[in-house]
């Protein structure tokens, strides 16, 4: 019988394990080691004034949608809607921090439960792990689901039950609804670039009902099992000019993917896009530089430096191909650009939470805002104009001109992109 060391092969599958090893482990270690470093540079770093633009309304259907991309103009408005409910407040955010402002949102909370208002709050455990546990604890009367970090169960394989909740509504009684990219927190409402709409009219409703499906999907979470279903009292209205797009991996429904990719495919004139995360997949990369090569005006505006320093190294991995499409490509600088949003050929428009990655795109609970309405197209365009003013245009020959330790590190990184 031949010895196990004389086996030709066992020397070739020593070398493919080290290999594979290697190649699954060190672009892990590179992005653990790069996400330290940026943590260190950024400690005291003040933040950097930005331009906005006032908060609009305009008339959309039967309806109106007021736009914001300021914090502190949001978070009046809806401290204020809170405030002035009298029947019932839905409110689900991803990050609630537990600083100044987020204690303002849970105290006005309180205070509405206080005074017979049906209060409801869903919050991502996992986005929430470093928020003081004292912070979130409620009064029995304000009905709370923590969406839990672990939500599989012994379902380990159904990939179905991974997604977090990444959403951010709030729906007072049956008139107003906000919905957008802002989470709570006091750095949210004066450094961050954001923007939210405010929606009043038939399509309050869509929310409403996202917000329930939501909440009756997960309330066995609650302590109390026999929680009883957040049951709508009427059926809602079609609005032609507004849908609400839901993400639903529990139930395997991503449209939001779907209508971003139509709407380049459709597009004729112009394509702007604002993201704090582009991580597409390659058939969205095809859809926006097949755009660009047909001569539509595609516009990609990102963070200069977002706050995952990782995901901005894989961004740039797709650079050289969309700046050779002809895809003009603007860098916010001195503050972080947290918005999702869209606008197509002047008529068509989108707001919400989805980032253009793998994750908001085919795997997390999202909702995105599609209008198809000219007067509120153009007022996408013309924040989008402002936030351009404050951009730096990316250069074909600046990008190819760039360091080899940086063309390096991309390429390091790129196994990641699936995990983004």
């Amino acid at each position: 019988m031949a010895h196990p060391d004389s086996d030709p092969l066992a020397g070739l599958r020593t070398f493919l394990r080290r290999f594979l090893l290697a190649a699954v482990g060190v672009p892990f270690v590179v992005a653990i080691a790069m996400s330290l470093v940026d943590s260190y540079r950024r400690r005291g770093k003040r933040p950097k004034p930005f331009p906005t633009r006032e908060p609009r309304t305009v008339a959309v259907g039967d309806g109106e949608m007021t736009t914001y991309t300021y914090g502190r103009d949001l978070y009046d408005d809806m401290l204020a809607a809170i405030d002035g409910a009298q029947r019932q407040i839905l409110f689900e955010t991803y990050i609630w921090k537990g600083d100044a402002t987020g204690e303002r949102f849970k105290r006005a909370l309180i205070a509405a439960a206080d005074r017979g208002v049906e209060v409801y709050c869903i919050y991502d455990a996992f986005a929430n792990l470093v928020v003081s546990p004292a912070f979130q604890h409620f009064p029995s009367h304000v009905k709370v689901l923590r969406y839990p970090v672990y939500s599989a169960g012994w379902r380990f394989f159904d990939l179905r039950r991974y997604g977090r909740d990444h959403r951010k509504i709030l729906v007072v009684d049956d008139s107003v609804g906000f919905v957008g990219g802002y989470n709570i927190g006091s750095a949210y409402e004066t450094e961050w670039r954001d923007t939210h709409v405010r929606i009043t009219g038939p399509a309050v409703w869509d929310l409403k009902r996202a917000f329930a499906d939501f909440w009756n999907l997960n309330r066995r979470r609650r302590l109390r099992g026999s929680e009883r279903p957040l049951l709508l009292e009427t059926a809602s209205t079609w609005e032609p000019r507004v849908r609400v797009q839901r993400n639903v991996p529990r139930l395997w429904m991503f449209p939001i993917r779907a209508m971003y990719i139509e709407a380049i495919t459709r597009a004729s004139r112009n394509v702007w896009l604002t993201q704090a995360y582009f991580l597409p997949d390659e058939d969205f990369i095809a859809a926006v530089k097949d755009a660009a090569r047909r001569g539509v005006d595609v516009r990609l505006l990102l963070p200069l430096k977002s706050n995952h320093i990782v995901a901005d190294w894989i961004s740039r991995g797709y650079f050289s191909q969309l700046l050779d499409a002809g895809v003009r490509i603007l860098r916010y600088r001195d503050a972080m650009v947290h918005a999702k949003t869209a606008t197509v050929d002047g008529n068509w428009a989108t707001v919400g939470t989805a980032n253009i990655d793998r994750l908001s795109l085919s795997g997390n609970f999202e909702i995105n805002v599609e209008v198809i309405d000219e007067e509120f197209a153009r007022e996408l365009e013309a924040i989008f104009e402002v936030d351009q003013s404050h951009c730096l245009e990316l250069t074909i020959g600046e990008w190819e001109a760039r360091d080899m330790h940086r063309k390096f590190t991309e390429l390091v990184l790129a196994p990641l992109r699936p995990l983004l």
